[in-house]
């Protein structure tokens, strides 16, 4: 099964299992953020298509908001972890030992920005899955890391759920007004 037809089977389980939705959506957010699983599941179309069918499928925003935001800031909490206490060995695990510059681009942007990184590198797809490693590997201050990490999960889950939101308030008003005229 491919990752499309998988993102479309979850986002129908939530849509005809709307209470399973909270905690599909922290799972999917902090498999989305943790290091390993990040390159696998690509979460974040699936957490957009929760977005656009909260308003018409009676899901509310803000157990989502939350669900998602503690799934994501998890995920990066454990990468953190496994980068401080692993620190050594992590280039030799996979992913990192196929893309060894995962490693490298994440501790470059670390240094460059600083606890900013952690914020940025949430919104950036093969940062995401490197820079909250790179810092525990740097030892970054666990304060900082985790203000950034849980601010940025918050905005990051917000947009992505209001992106769908969004999307499906446009479509809904471009269809009545423009397209089924052509149609009709």
């Amino acid at each position: 099964m491919s990752l499309e037809e998988s993102a479309r089977h979850v986002v129908e389980f939530v849509r005809d299992h709307r209470a399973w939705a909270a905690p599909i959506v922290f799972a999917l957010a902090f498999a989305e953020s943790l290091a390993f699983l990040s390159l696998l599941v690509p979460a974040w179309a699936v957490l957009v298509a929760i977005g656009a069918m909260m308003r018409s499928g009676g899901i509310a925003f803000l157990p989502m908001l939350l669900a998602g935001a503690l799934g994501a800031a998890f995920g990066d909490w454990l990468s953190y972890w496994i980068g401080g206490k692993f620190k050594h060995s992590i280039a030799r695990m996979w992913p990192f030992s196929q893309h060894p510059h995962l490693l490298v681009r994440g501790e470059a942007f670390l240094k460059k920005w600083g606890v900013l990184a952690i914020f940025i590198g949430r919104f950036s797809g093969p940062l995401r899955a490197s820079v909250p490693i790179v810092a525990g590997m740097l030892r970054m201050p666990q304060q900082p890391f985790q203000i950034a990490n849980f601010v940025s999960a918050f905005i990051w889950v917000a947009v992505l759920l209001q992106l769908g939101d969004v999307g499906a308030l446009a479509w809904a008003w471009l269809w009545e007004h423009v397209l089924q005229k052509f149609w009709t």
